[in-house]
């Protein structure tokens, strides 16, 4: 059996651990694991991780066992990007790190939370998930008796801050980012106006990989299309006749797992194969050449583009809005809209010491702590706290 092929060392424009650009908040080093992977085994070990097994990607958690929910989106996440990392000559722990990092400012409910809070905070600047990521990781988690967040490195911060590439640009100030950018005091320090690093940018595009295929994973389990109904698609209608051909006997789940599993594989293939070209196009000497390069290193070929284009397209009609999908995310807003105004309107029924916060506070600061509060929820706790404030059976 032939072995996998896997560059023998770093690559030159890798993000290198040793000279990483530290901690805004000095400690000393590990004797036993590099800064990176310091990264990677805080953010395991964070609350706002945990919480993320029973926050949803599409669907409500109550809805089954079966689906995705940000937990295990960001474990595959991170063996997609650990796998891309490794081809590539990079650092892995690093790749790693900012996958399961990625959706930490999630709030309940998926998208439609997000959106509901947004509108909720609209007066009060507004609510961006990869704001509050940043926020989570450098204010919310309260762990350490020296300082609030989890002090990630300088690599890891700059990288969940350019999720989706530069935050500045054609002069855009840093008066018009997110409150939860803005209220990181070392926020200008990570140089906005580039690109992330080459790890940063493998993590983001392995969370595109992993959404598009387990969407289809999904989707189909829940009833709202049929691989038949896929068929039409380029390249993912190509694999699953493929998979019927070479096992016409085969069931509809393993027909599914089996596609998905070649897509996937096609996916990182052509990760691997752009971004190769472009490295042998721009020869970067180091991460920082990475990141002030004109456009991204690590990207998908045009015409893998399209066809990933028309998936999502796909997706968004057969999925998104379906009508049951519609259903659960109007409940969902429901719920969170009447969270907010009712927490907002009534601090003291907060529990401490948030109470204590927000009753003193002003009103965009309570509305932030407010804000707060409900993102760092799960589905299950937002639908059974909302129960118990609004029920009188709730009462006990």
């Amino acid at each position: 059996m032939g072995k996998p092929a896997l560059p023998e060392k770093r690559a030159v424009f890798a993000t290198l651990w040793e000279t990483s650009r530290g901690r805004f908040h000095e400690e000393a080093e590990s004797a036993t694991r590099t800064p990176f992977q310091r990264d990677r085994d805080r953010i395991i070990h964070s609350s706002g991780f945990r919480r993320l097994k029973q926050k949803t990607q599409v669907f409500v958690a109550h809805e089954g066992d079966h689906y995705r929910t940000r937990l295990t989106h960001s474990l595959e996440v991170a063996q997609i990007a650990r796998s891309v990392a490794r081809r590539l000559g990079v650092d892995e722990d690093l790749a790693e790190a900012m996958a399961l990092a990625h959706d930490l400012g999630h709030p309940p409910f998926g998208h439609a939370g997000e959106d509901q809070l947004d509108a909720c905070m609209e007066a009060y600047e507004g609510f961006d998930h990869n704001a509050q990521t940043l926020r989570v990781v450098t204010r919310l988690e309260q762990r350490y008796p020296n300082f609030d967040g989890l002090n990630l490195t300088w690599e890891m911060l700059e990288g969940l801050v350019k999720h989706n590439g530069p935050l500045i640009t054609d002069g855009t100030p840093v008066s018009a980012l997110p409150a939860a950018f803005r209220d990181f005091p070392q926020l200008e320090r990570l140089e906005l106006d580039q690109f992330a690093g080459p790890e940063a940018q493998i993590a983001a595009l392995a969370d595109d990989i992993a959404y598009n295929n387990h969407d289809i994973d999904d989707g189909i389990a829940a009833g709202l299309f049929t691989i038949d109904d896929m068929l039409h698609l380029p390249m993912v209608g190509d694999v699953f006749r493929s998979v019927r051909i070479e096992h016409p006997v085969l069931d509809t789940q393993r027909t599914v797992y089996e596609a998905v599993r070649r897509l996937i594989g096609l996916w990182v293939d052509d990760l691997v194969t752009e971004t190769s070209a472009r490295v042998a196009k721009y020869n970067p000497q180091s991460a920082a050449e990475v990141r002030a390069l004109p456009e991204p290193l690590v990207a998908f070929s045009e015409d893998f583009d399209a066809q990933q284009r028309a998936l999502r397209a796909f997706l968004f009609e057969r999925m998104y809005k379906h009508y049951k999908v519609n259903r659960m995310r109007s409940q969902a807003k429901r719920v969170l809209k009447e969270l907010f105004e009712l927490f907002l309107a009534e601090p003291d029924i907060l529990p401490p010491p948030l109470r204590q916060d927000a009753e003193q506070a002003p009103e965009a600061r309570r509305a932030r702590l407010v804000c707060d509060y409900i993102a760092g929820m799960t589905d299950n706790y937002a639908i059974d706290l909302h129960r118990k404030v609004f029920s009188i059976e709730g009462i006990v």
